[in-house]
């Protein structure tokens, strides 16, 4: 799908600035280990920062699991009757896992256990992974900053057991994200058991951090820290005595969720900090009262000052949630953009997740709830003060997210023509000329959609897709063009565009090898790159397809399995700033 048709006002628009008709793509590099990488942020001085995900060789630690337990050796039967169905025949057994190291020399082997332990994602006696890694991108090379994770005791390298969600990169390489404390494996013996067990825990759910350029790692400990609190650090910039940072942090616990907690976490049946995470996840609000927050930093990444931002409404005596607002975004002039929970205006005991912006320390929400938006967030803000994001309607029966632009100085907000009237959209950035970049559903059915990047002029009458703006064909002028565009992540002021691309690769098991299937030919997969687009002052737009082929692709195309894995990262810049 490249047929490359542009309105002749947004055509006029670009060539009056670096963009121009088209784009020349470059990946940004490979990750080393891992199947997928991302990009999260970029300075306009050029330091790129992102994830990884799909870690190949997830370590496993097979010491502590009794073989003989039915929730292992039932997931192992369920394992070979979905290997019949295919009609294939299982390569290990669990006696190959137990006894002769199957998981580091099988693929099948160590597929299996990796799916076997996310299973048990929420039964702290089995070790804890995740695949998900911060990166930093420099010279072509691609190289992990961790963020908590520490070197295992039970295995060679990192436990591989932390969140690790990078967020933000300062115009000097200072960095920010956030992440979760390493797990311990630790001896408990529950109430009424005479024999210690193993459990799995961890210090704190998840801690803002800021790394300096040269690596140093400095964690934002929340002043509230019961049961290790909670920070996030989204954004960062930097001041003539420092950094500013902005993000989230915990206050207090709401006073229904202390009482769950006395109730129910006495370290009795399991460890405390087990019991409080369980809590945290179960409940839509959490634990934890959040509020937005800036930190004023020195230049030795010392914190000088902490100023909480503030929540949109005021809680009541008898209000039973934990409250959260966040910071996702911070301009020079000092406003922060974000969300915060507010009321909804039919009825106030309904709490809704609304767009906002922190200034002069009010907390405003300006997405009219009266026109039936029911949630969004702010997610970048200019030096003009105007704000992108996203908020949720109910379409045609569905939630679906619509990007916005809003300007603080004149209030208005509006949402722009996007894909189509139900296609979600995003809106991730915002430079100091105008140019939104984002994300929309394209595919007009349910089970066709899939997210394409775009990028928005304001004023015009509609986004443009991106790949409407790249080439047709390989330099051969004869293999179709191998890059689809799914998110439009960053924009500088040159109008360089960074984001995430798909194609297609040679297929890799769980160990980094290539796969075959039963005739030994190798089998293919689509996976996610990092990927610059600069514009090409003198391009052309091409016309790969004629229009009527367009038109049948989006509402014809198959839903791809990629578009699995990147939704639920939308933007780590988006999901995880809550």
């Amino acid at each position: 799908m490249k047929y490359k048709l542009l309105a002749a006002s947004v055509l006029a628009t670009l060539s009056t600035s670096a963009m121009s008709a088209t784009y020349q793509l470059s990946e940004l590099g490979a990750v080393e280990g891992a199947k997928h990488s991302y990009i999260s942020d970029v300075s306009e001085n050029g330091h790129v920062i992102g994830l990884a995900n799909g870690v190949y060789k997830l370590p496993i630690d097979i010491s502590y699991i009794d073989f003989t337990e039915s929730v292992i050796k039932t997931a192992y039967n369920n394992e070979k009757d979905a290997y019949e169905l295919s009609d294939k025949v299982i390569t290990f057994t669990l006696d190959d896992i137990e006894k002769k190291d199957a998981i580091n020399t099988n693929p099948d082997a160590h597929s299996f256990m990796v799916r076997f332990l996310s299973s048990l994602s929420r039964n702290f006696e089995y070790q804890k992974l995740n695949s998900l890694i911060a990166v930093n991108f420099k010279d072509s090379n691609v190289i992990e900053q961790p963020l908590f994770d520490i070197a295992s005791v039970d295995y060679d390298g990192l436990t591989r057991s932390t969140t690790n969600i990078y967020n933000a990169v300062s115009e000097d390489g200072v960095t920010v994200g956030w992440g979760s404390a390493p797990y311990d494996k630790v001896s408990f013996t529950p109430d009424g058991k005479t024999e210690a067990e193993s459990w799995f825990t961890h210090e704190f759910i998840e801690r803002g951090i800021v790394v300096s350029a040269d690596g140093v790692r400095v964690p934002l400990t929340p002043e509230f820290n019961e049961y290790g609190g909670t920070s996030r650090a989204n954004d960062i910039v930097k001041t003539a005595n420092g950094y500013t940072v902005v993000g989230n942090i915990s206050t207090a616990i709401a006073e229904d969720r202390q009482e769950n907690i006395t109730d129910r976490c006495d370290n009795k049946d399991e460890p405390t900090s087990v019991c409080v995470y369980v809590l945290n996840t179960s409940v839509t609000s959490g634990v934890f009262d959040k509020r937005a927050v800036k930190w004023q930093l020195d230049s030795a990444l010392n914190i000088v000052s902490t100023e909480i931002l503030g929540l949109e409404l005021t809680p009541k005596d008898d209000d039973d949630f934990a409250f959260t607002s966040t910071a996702n975004a911070l301009n020079k002039n000092g406003i922060a953009v974000g969300s915060s929970n507010v009321r909804y205006y039919k009825k106030d005991s309904t709490i809704l997740t609304m767009p906002t912006y922190f200034k002069d320390k009010a907390v405003v929400a300006f997405v009219n709830q009266e026109d039936d938006w029911q949630g969004g967030k702010s997610l970048a803000i200019n030096e003009s003060n105007v704000i992108t994001g996203f908020a949720v309607k109910r379409i045609e029966g569905t939630l679906r997210n619509k990007f916005f632009y809003h300007d603080i100085k004149t209030g208005d907000t509006v949402f722009p023509t996007d894909y189509f009237s139900s296609s979600s959209s995003f809106g991730n950035d915002i430079n100091n000329k105008g140019y939104i970049v984002g994300e929309g559903e394209v595919g007009a059915s349910n089970s066709s959609r899939r997210k394409e990047a775009f990028v928005y002029k304001i004023g015009d009458d509609k986004i443009t897709n991106l790949n409407d703006l790249l080439p047709c064909f390989e330099a051969d002028g004869e293999t179709t063009f191998a890059y689809t565009m799914a998110e439009a992540k960053v924009i500088n002021e040159n109008n360089e565009i960074f984001g995430v691309a798909t194609k297609t690769v040679e297929k890799r098991n769980s160990l980094g090898g290539v796969v075959t299937d039963i005739n030994g030919k190798t089998e293919f997969e689509s996976v996610a790159v990092a990927v610059k687009l600069t514009p090409l002052v003198n391009g052309t737009v091409e016309s790969c397809a004629p229009p009527e082929a367009e038109v049948y692709e989006r509402n014809s195309a198959s839903f791809p399995w990629y578009a699995l894995l990147l939704l639920p990262l939308v933007g780590v810049r988006r999901l995880f700033r809550f």
